[in-house]
């Protein structure tokens, strides 16, 4: 870290004297103005003075590195502090101006698994809810070297890491999620569905709900990908998390249909019901704190009940759907969304777009993979 640090001390102890909450506001002294000034100034300067210095680092080729006794674990320390600056909004896109975004996407393809990971943790914190940020990675190239240690990465810590970098970098970033779309994302991230890892599983079926939520022409798509036998196998995990997540990708599914009445897909060998009924029976075992932990899968099972078999599910007549103390009216729960929407910037990555003056001509979908049959409902 730089030794020329503003002096914290100084700083709250002159806050304390000028502000003890019981004495009037004064007016500052032109003397007190300056220095408070001065001080609050120099944290910016030494935070931009010591990215400047980590770029440095990043941009000396490792062999350099490796013969100055630079070791990976300090590598990653370099990386760790520059995720805490990069945290500012303004730091993160000042990172680009001063050279040390290329640098960084260089470490995605490092030989050390530690530091490819660790590269993708900054880039995901550089570009989460940040339109400005978001585009200059992508114009640097950054979204191949993270799709492909997302898809083929032989470290597992990598491949997660690398799928939460895309995941915050084509949020609210139409071009990013149609170069997911072109890029063979959806089955990609089938493939990670597959995977023993929970992290994985979890972090894919929440940009997997975030793509159907946005892009409900898409869920054509996915069904037709097999997506639905996978999330039916992932609705009887062990973790509650991967549970609620797959349960609400299912119900996501039917709410991209022409006929909600229906369900997105026909349960013809009846592996849906048995999944329900299997869930049902479950949660007439759980205990009353279970029960109120598990509140989402609840609903989320009587939400799918209703969408393939147009009738309410027994966990009503059983007193499971609504518990004492808990609201009648229950809107299906966003269950894959709070897994990994970071509160940090979310204003910036909603605002609303300027509408224009004429209406805006609907796109055709763009589709991946075999499309739906004439037949189908």
């Amino acid at each position: 870290m730089s030794q020329d640090k503003p002096n914290w001390d100084g700083l709250l102890k002159w806050s304390l004297s000028h502000s003890d909450g019981t004495l009037p506001q004064r007016q500052l002294s032109e003397e007190d103005r300056k220095w408070f000034m001065e001080a609050m100034q120099s944290q910016t300067i030494d935070v931009v003075k010591r990215m400047k210095e980590i770029t440095q680092v990043m941009q000396l080729p490792e062999q350099v590195l490796e013969s100055q006794g630079v070791t990976p674990a300090e590598i990653e320390d370099l990386l760790d502090e520059l995720q805490e600056h990069v945290e500012s909004l303004d730091m993160a896109n000042d990172l680009y101006s001063i050279g040390g975004l290329v640098p960084l996407l260089g470490y995605l393809k490092n030989r050390h698994a530690n530091i490819r990971a660790k590269a993708a943790d900054v880039v995901t914190t550089i570009v989460q809810n940040n339109p400005r940020s978001q585009q200059l990675v992508t114009d640097a190239n950054g979204f191949e070297p993270l799709l492909t240690n997302f898809t083929s990465d032989p470290d597992m810590c990598v491949r997660t890491q690398a799928l939460g970098a895309i995941s915050s970098l084509i949020r609210h970033n139409k071009p990013g999620v149609s170069a997911f779309r072109l890029a063979n994302g959806y089955a990609a991230l089938k493939d990670a569905l597959s995977s023993d890892s929970v992290r994985f599983q979890r972090k894919s079926l929440s940009l997997l709900h975030y793509l159907l939520k946005e892009n409900q022409s898409d869920c054509n798509i996915v069904t037709e990908l097999g997506f639905p036998r996978v999330m039916m196998h992932l609705a009887s995990s062990e973790d509650p998390s991967v549970r609620e997540a797959a349960l609400q990708g299912l119900l996501e599914l039917t709410r991209g249909q022409p006929d909600e009445t229906s369900g997105s897909f026909v349960d013809e060998d009846g592996k849906m019901k048995q999944l329900l009924e299997k869930r049902i029976d479950d949660i007439s075992t759980m205990s009353q704190d279970e029960l109120v932990s598990n509140k989402e899968e609840r609903h989320l099972v009587d939400s799918l009940w209703r969408a393939f078999y147009n009738e309410p599910s027994s966990l009503g007549e059983k007193g499971l759907l609504v518990l004492p103390g808990e609201e009648d009216e229950h809107p299906p729960p966003d269950v894959a969304g709070k897994l990994f929407e970071p509160p940090l910037r979310a204003f910036a990555a909603r605002r609303e777009p300027e509408q224009p003056s004429e209406p805006e001509k609907k796109e055709a979908p763009l589709l991946l993979g075999p499309g739906p049959s004439n037949g189908s409902s």
